[in-house]
């Protein structure tokens, strides 16, 4: 039996934080209802199309049943009072105050509902001096330090290739939820849970802003071992335009790679500090890595000890052949689905569904 099953969460979110929360709950067994407005979540007409949804759409709302519903009306509202009733979870992504104001807020739900799980997700959380401030991922991210570290040698910021305010606050969401189902397990009540995309980024920056965390100076790209300071952590251009990455701390493999070039005198330089000291050390493996292309560089590194990888576009990365082994991209009823990352030795192997049509 799925982890989830007999769970019933409503899920009132649009775009990508919310419903990606609901999808790892509904991949596992929970029964979840989208409610979405007249017109529908703005995702399904997310283009490409793929059998006649949105690529993106089926995959973040597979497997969930769903609604439309006009909140403003008195029978929208009835309807949504009828669902909450046997409810263990809501999820909602409104700017703070539209729940009140439409009458959902967790004080009034949980009248009537006391065992309900209420899950607000926003930009800045649900109090204080942000929270009515417009943002979506590439602004928390620039508000919580992340792009200024998302830069070129220029120091040119560059718009993340990942939403990962987004994807965060999807995850402390569920890992929230998760956690206050086990409560209720022990109080008999549920609870009410503010997930905010900046909160849920600023963990994240333990490793590369100590400094700052501890009241001293931002970190600077070109001098953070993790950032592109480092020879053994650092992107390399090949002579066919394209990229490979060394992507390892340890001494072992700068020793394996430098032994396998000839160059084993220059070791030392992989221990130093990140930055300036080990600039020749970057550039000598940039010219090494200038005199051969990507793909001859794969087979050159075939058998060696080292923390290597090409640096592969998407088209190139889900048709590896572990990504088929694994069973990660799914293909069914003419279409492609993006299998879940949870995995589970006691449950039955995940079959693909279906994202729900619109009912009215």
């Amino acid at each position: 039996m799925a982890k989830l099953t007999g769970i019933k969460v409503i899920d009132l979110s649009l775009f990508l934080p919310g419903p990606m929360l609901t999808l790892m709950m509904a991949d596992h067994g929970a029964e979840v209802i989208k409610v979405e407005p007249p017109a529908g979540d703005p995702a399904r007409q997310m283009e490409p199309m793929e059998a006649g949804q949105s690529v993106w759409f089926r995959n973040l709302n597979r497997g969930k049943q769903a609604l439309a519903l006009d909140l403003k009306s008195d029978r929208g509202r009835e309807h949504l009072w009828e669902l909450l009733a046997g409810a263990d979870v809501m999820i909602e992504g409104f700017r703070p105050g539209v729940m009140k104001r439409l009458g959902f807020d967790y004080e009034t739900v949980a009248v009537k509902n006391p065992r309900i799980v209420y899950c607000s997700i926003s930009a800045f959380g649900q109090e204080g001096e942000m929270a009515q401030h417009p943002a979506h991922d590439l602004a928390v991210q620039a508000l919580s330090g992340f792009l200024s570290v998302n830069d070129g040698a220029d120091g040119m910021p560059v718009v993340p290739g990942a939403p990962s305010a987004d994807m965060a606050a999807g995850l402390n969401g569920l890992s929230a939820v998760l956690m206050a189902l086990i409560g209720r397990e022990k109080t008999g009540r549920g609870d009410y849970v503010d997930i905010a995309m900046f909160d849920s980024m600023l963990p994240w920056c333990a490793h590369i802003a100590g400094d700052a965390i501890s009241g001293g100076d931002a970190p600077v790209s070109q001098s953070q071992r993790s950032l592109g300071g480092a020879a053994f952590y650092n992107v390399y251009n090949t002579l066919d335009g394209k990229h490979v990455v060394l992507g390892a701390r340890e001494v072992k493999f700068a020793r394996n790679l430098l032994t396998a070039l000839d160059r084993l005198d220059l070791l030392p330089l992989a221990e130093q500090e990140a930055g300036e000291s080990q600039q020749p050390l970057i550039e000598f493996l940039r010219q090494a890595f200038a005199t051969k292309t990507r793909d001859d560089w794969v087979k050159w590194f075939a058998g060696k000890d080292v923390a290597f990888s090409p640096v592969l576009n998407f088209a190139e990365a889900l048709k590896q052949g572990f990504v088929r082994e694994r069973g990660l991209l799914i293909e069914s009823n003419g279409s492609h689905r993006i299998a879940p990352a949870f995995r589970f030795r006691s449950e039955e192997k995940w079959q693909p569904s279906d994202a729900p049509e619109l009912q009215k």
